[in-house]
């Protein structure tokens, strides 16, 4: 039996925060090749 989550839901939800931050300058969701997610302030 499969995870029927979908692989894809991590990248939902990062996309869901990137627009509710796109408006604050000093805060930053980057994409860590080989690990993930990071919050970067600025």
């Amino acid at each position: 039996m499969t995870n029927e989550t979908g692989l894809r839901t991590v990248d939902v939800y990062i996309t869901r925060l990137r627009k509710a931050f796109a408006h604050c300058q000093s805060f930053e969701i980057v994409t860590v090749h080989g690990f993930g997610y990071k919050a970067v302030l600025k």
